[in-house]
């Protein structure tokens, strides 16, 4: 994958952070990581996993979707990747993506534990994470095993491989045609522990 393919979302983590006058190791014990995988994560050497990515927007009060926005001030890391990147897509933070992607011109993004996002479109002025999502055999939206819960709701529909979620208390397997819709407080995980990726779309829409 081209370093043009994938949004340089650690340095825009990095620059939420600072804007809120939010400390490397402050945001790490909010979020209940090492403060070196947050300083991994903002210098690009280090993907999050999904439920870090969203405990990290979380704490501070942004949207997935604000990850994959660009804006100019990110470009002064100097980062030769970061610049790059943000050459691939557009300066408008309110860009509209659409009506129409082709499979070609979606946005990528590479998470820990086998996870890859593309993202299939934006409308300004929304909050939506609107995703095609894959895990790959033995991915997982968190690496150490423990549920997530963020903000908003979610809803996924699974075309191809199988998923197991784990919702609250209870275990669900979403096979192909299967669909599944909750609140992102609750708890929750999604692993493959199949031999084949599961791909599937989803719609996360946040109240922040």
């Amino acid at each position: 994958m081209s370093p043009a393919d994938v949004p340089p979302v650690g340095a825009r983590i990095r620059q939420a952070r600072q804007e809120r006058g939010v400390s490397l190791r402050g945001l790490a014990r909010e979020v209940g990581v090492s403060a070196s995988l947050v300083s991994q994560i903002e210098t690009g050497k280090s993907q999050p996993s999904v439920s870090t990515l969203y405990a990290i927007t979380t704490v501070l009060n942004i949207s997935v979707e604000a990850l994959f926005e660009q804006r100019e001030t990110v470009a002064a890391t100097g980062s030769a990747l970061v610049a790059h990147a943000l050459a691939a897509f557009a300066a408008d933070p309110a860009r509209r993506i659409g009506p129409l992607i082709t499979p070609g011109e979606r946005e990528v993004l590479e998470l820990d534990s086998g996870v890859v996002w593309e993202r299939l479109g934006h409308v300004p002025g929304t909050d939506v994470d609107f995703l095609l999502v894959t895990y790959r055999p033995g991915g997982s939206s968190s690496t150490s095993g423990g549920l997530m819960r963020h903000a908003g709701t979610e809803y996924g529909y699974l075309i191809s491989g199988e998923l197991t979620l784990t919702l609250g208390f209870e275990t669900h397997t979403l096979r192909p045609g299967g669909a599944v819709c909750f609140e992102s407080t609750t708890p929750h995980r999604y692993c493959n522990d199949g031999e084949e990726p599961a791909t599937g779309v989803w719609f996360v829409f946040s109240d922040t």
